[in-house]
């Protein structure tokens, strides 16, 4: 048995708290439990479940409010990967992302779970992740989903 449940929170520094907050309640209905004006930062927690949340911080003039784009030369936090409740709201949260610029669209097949990367307004790569198999059986390296159109 694990002693670990899931992710509590994650921690980002971002260069607009403001930015950051209005991308991740617009695209994904996140709720803002918190925030706090500080003389040396601002920051906010956004519920992600029931016993996570995403922290961002914004401090001003902090050098790692931007992302590095390349992957594996991130530093610590590479990406944070959010898993969608159900097919449905991915289809929906995937809309959104396009929508909005920070996604092409492209699903990845995982096997287990089918994957989409996307850019947060601060140019972190960030993954959207639902579970297609909850036993997590056959997961391989990523290939293109054919998505089927309604038209």
């Amino acid at each position: 048995m694990s002693h670990v449940q899931g992710v509590n929170h994650v921690a980002v520094i971002t260069d607009d708290l403001d930015r950051f907050v209005d991308f991740y309640t617009g695209v994904f209905d996140l709720e803002v439990v918190f925030t706090e004006d500080t003389p040396p930062f601002r920051h906010a927690i956004l519920r992600t479940g029931a016993t996570s949340w995403l922290h961002p911080v914004e401090i001003s003039g902090n050098p790692h409010g931007a992302a590095v784009p390349t992957m594996f030369a991130r530093g610590h936090l590479d990406h944070l990967a959010l898993t969608a409740a159900s097919k449905n709201s991915f289809e929906i949260l995937r809309d959104r992302l396009v929508d909005r610029g920070a996604a092409d669209g492209a699903v990845e097949d995982l096997g287990a779970f089918h994957s989409l990367w996307f850019r947060d307004p601060d140019g972190m790569r960030m993954e959207l992740t639902v579970i297609v198999d909850d036993r997590l059986r056959g997961i391989h390296e990523p290939r293109p989903l054919a998505l089927q159109t309604s038209e």
